[in-house]
């Protein structure tokens, strides 16, 4: 048994729904009469993400490195040995080195 051409197969069916009203056509939506600016969109969906994250997250940015997976697993067990996080030991580990280089603890 043969099996059919796929590219053969999807031309057929970009040239029904080109002439429209063919059972089975998809249609394409109509194009929207204002074209939306890429700045809107990146607006949009930054209002959009901001809107969406949780307080506690809301005008903050995330911060990360690659380490090694020891490093990890000791800040784990670090912060199960303190009872507390470790977002509260990376914001102590950071402030320390503010602190170091005489910059304001803002972290």
């Amino acid at each position: 048994m043969k099996k059919g051409n796929l590219s053969a197969a999807l031309s057929q069916f970009d040239k029904r729904s080109e002439r429209g009203g063919e059972e089975g056509a998809m249609h394409k939506p109509a194009p929207s009469k204002e074209p939306t600016k890429p700045m809107q969109r990146d607006a949009e969906r930054e209002e959009f993400t901001r809107s969406h994250l949780p307080p506690s997250r809301r005008g903050k940015k995330a911060l990360t490195g690659y380490f090694e997976p020891e490093v990890m697993k000791q800040l784990k067990v670090m912060a199960a040995a303190e009872e507390t996080t470790i977002q509260a030991l990376l914001t102590e580990a950071l402030n320390d080195l503010f602190k170091k280089y005489g910059k304001p603890h803002i972290a």
